[in-house]
């Protein structure tokens, strides 16, 4: 009975037909998301032998989401969410398609391959709060964390097989191939919105344009629960993200392998992929606030470890504890920031969610960068791991609220 409990809890599926069609459309549009990702990179890089110019496609897909991510949610938060992500879904497909056409017939120059790779990202700013807005209203408060646990696995699934499928019919198709693919998927994400009930938010409509954006803000700033979820985000990436440094620890310690590099990213990707399969464990927990603090200070150990271990599999052990880690904490914080936030603010606080989740990794990639060039690799994970560890002790200090918060059921 214990190891059917910690298992990943499906009970959302089997009682929100709504949830169950959204969830199935998302996953394989996350799929999809996969193979336009590296389609776009192995254009790119064929078309310039550049890596400014591979590095131009992630700054393409980051800027809409940082510059227009408020405003967003702003829009969001003022009609029917339902409609608006059906509408940025259905942006979002016709971008793909237009990829899709240009990767076919060829020709285009590739800067317009990174204005298409951008108009996709403004869409994506917008169905990015607008799809977080979803899972509260249609689950139970007791089912929302199993309901984003079974969200974190598919995007770990995503990531995961969603580049080695891209891989296989970049060979077979091109890249015009895949992303007609992720067009098709687009459609099955806009099928399973379709179905779902009007969404308008409840309570006071947002004020318009720059007004909105500010309530929202002071929102963020005044309740001290959301602040200190989105706060231990930006800790656990800004403080330890660890991925810019693996060429170089793989360089220095085992042999510049590429095998082992490789395996470096998979073993975090396992690593949440585990804990999804388990995340029964924590999801029927009713102190997500303690859950997602201490998960966060694992995966800053788990960092640090990881730049002390001199054993490639000792690592890659201290890795898959940091992907696991790192997945518990999500999910945790997402259900605390879903049950405190107001449901007429929900748009606005998804997309500063957003805004962090897409901004943070890459400052902390920076950080850990600018850190090894002045010191050495490991010197920057462990103190990375450990200036993350000391941030979360602060916040569970400071902010008490975010360790009693608990769900219905506490």
């Amino acid at each position: 009975m214990a190891m059917k409990t910690a298992l990943l809890d499906v009970t959302p599926l089997r009682a929100s037909p709504a949830f169950r069609r959204l969830w199935i459309g998302r996953t394989l549009s996350g799929f999809g998301g996969q193979m336009t990702l590296v389609a776009v990179m192995f254009q790119v890089w064929r078309m310039t032998g550049s890596t400014v110019w591979t590095g131009a496609v992630g700054l393409a897909q980051a800027l809409p989401i940082v510059v227009f991510g408020l405003f967003a949610g702003t829009v969001v938060d003022h009609g029917d969410r339902r409609r608006i992500y059906l509408i940025a879904v259905t942006g979002q497909c016709v971008c793909s398609i237009l990829l899709a056409v240009q990767g076919f017939f060829g020709h285009t120059p590739v800067a317009a391959v990174l204005v298409l790779v951008a108009v996709q990202s403004s869409f994506v700013a917008v169905s990015g709060p607008a799809s977080r807005s979803f899972a509260p209203r249609l689950l139970p408060p007791a089912q929302l964390a199993a309901g984003l646990a079974l969200n974190q696995i598919s995007f770990q699934a995503a990531m995961l097989l969603g580049p080695a499928l891209a891989g296989l019919l970049l060979a077979w198709a091109g890249v015009g191939g895949c992303y007609l693919v992720d067009a098709i998927t687009f459609g099955l994400a806009f099928y399973g919105a379709f179905g779902l009930p009007p969404m308008r938010p409840e309570g006071e409509a947002p004020r318009p344009g720059l007004l909105g954006v500010a309530d929202g803000l002071a929102f963020l700033l005044r309740d001290p629960v959301v602040r200190g979820a989105l706060l231990t985000d930006l800790a656990a990436t800004v403080l330890a993200m660890p991925i810019s440094l693996f060429p170089l620890i793989n360089a220095q310690r085992f042999g510049d392998n590429p095998r082992t590099l490789g395996l470096f990213l998979s073993a975090i990707a396992v690593g949440g992929l585990l804990a999804s399969a388990f995340s029964g464990a924590f999801t029927r927990f009713s102190r997500p606030g303690l859950v997602m603090l201490g998960a966060a200070a694992v995966w800053g150990v788990a960092l640090a470890a990881f730049g002390l271990a001199a054993d490639p599999w000792l690592g890659l052990a201290f890795l898959v504890l940091a992907g696991a880690a790192d997945t518990v904490s999500v999910v945790s914080r997402g259900v605390i920031v879903q049950l405190a936030t107001p449901d007429a603010l929900r748009g606005r606080v998804g997309a500063a969610e957003q805004i962090v989740g897409q901004a943070g990794p890459d400052v902390g990639n920076m950080r850990a960068g600018l850190v090894a060039s002045a010191t050495s690799g490991p010197a920057a994970l462990v103190s990375g791991g450990l200036l993350c560890v000391a941030a979360i002790v602060a916040i569970a200090v400071t902010a008490p609220r975010v360790r009693r918060f608990a769900t219905a059921e506490a």
